[in-house]
């Protein structure tokens, strides 16, 4: 079945947000059982020409994740402790969720990496090999970051919310009745996963910053923050262009690693978990004005 809109979304705290044409929509499960939609536009920024612009469209979500995507998070956080109407976090407050957010996510996968590689200079002449042994580490430091968080039984649940989400849009794009029977046939992997866009992510950075050779410290680490949303970008256009190219083998192969990298973000998730990712995309499903890439 062939959509020009390419619905995508995320998992909360006991529930799933999904991103459509114009707006988004959040179904949480509350204390008492229930299930509570909610939806909202989505600021014009996000949708308008700049979203069809190359590279410039995958800085747009990369902002879109981080602000929405946080906003999301702790609205059902809110709900689904007290199941009270969540009130919206103030923008400077959202504003340092995000930045914290980044900032620890750049220490850990960019500059950590950086300073150990670095430690081992003096047993290592190649730049080459020191570049490409500093992208092995973030990529290591990646993998265990997720694989330890995972074993959270909080998180596992919001890792099955995921698996849901993604099961439900597979079961869309392949023109199914959206039940929880007929979803729960479907995989918990997608190639357009934020877990895959992270995996290109790091791998891209590999590419880049191998160009860079060796700078002193405080340079190099001002370069991997500087050039971080041009990487994003890129590997944007990277993603965007293989998830609609999934049937060709040479494709699929490339890009296995990344939904390999998927089971440890996704898991099996129940019939409840299903319902709330199919309420969360039912609010959202229309026909769009004009194509996109979400």
């Amino acid at each position: 079945m062939s959509h020009s809109f390419r619905y995508g979304g995320q998992a909360l705290i006991e529930g799933v947000m999904m991103r459509g044409p114009r707006d988004i929509a959040m179904s949480v499960r509350l204390p008492n059982g229930t299930l509570e939609t909610t939806h909202k536009p989505i600021p014009s920024i996000y949708t308008g020409r700049l979203r069809s612009v190359p590279l410039f469209r995958g800085i747009l979500v990369l902002l879109e994740t981080l602000l929405l995507g946080t906003q999301a998070l702790l609205y059902s956080a809110e709900k689904a402790a007290s199941g009270e109407e969540g009130e919206e976090m103030p923008k400077a407050m959202l504003w340092l969720a995000v930045a914290a957010s980044l900032g620890f996510g750049v220490l850990l996968f960019f500059v950590v990496p950086l300073l150990i590689s670095r430690s081992l200079d003096q047993f290592i002449t190649s730049d080459l090999v020191s570049n490409v042994l500093e992208g092995i580490l973030r990529m290591v430091i990646f993998v265990l970051y997720v694989a330890l968080i995972g074993l959270m039984p909080d998180v596992k649940r919001v890792f099955a919310y995921h698996g849901a989400e993604h099961r439900v849009i597979n079961a869309y794009e392949s023109g199914v009745p959206l039940t929880p029977e007929s979803v729960q046939e479907y995989s918990t992997s997608h190639a357009r996963c934020g877990t895959s866009f992270m995996f290109v992510v790091l791998t891209v950075s590999i590419l880049v910053l191998a160009l860079l050779g060796r700078p002193p410290i405080w340079i190099g680490i001002f370069s991997r923050v500087l050039l971080l949303p041009l990487i994003a970008a890129a590997s944007y256009e990277i993603l965007k262009w293989s998830a609609s190219r999934q049937q060709n083998p040479l494709v699929r192969s490339i890009t296995f690693p990344g939904l390999l990298l998927q089971r440890l973000v996704t898991r099996r998730p129940d019939d409840s978990q299903v319902e709330a990712a199919i309420a969360a995309l039912e609010a959202v499903l229309e026909e769009p004005a004009e194509p996109d890439a979400a």
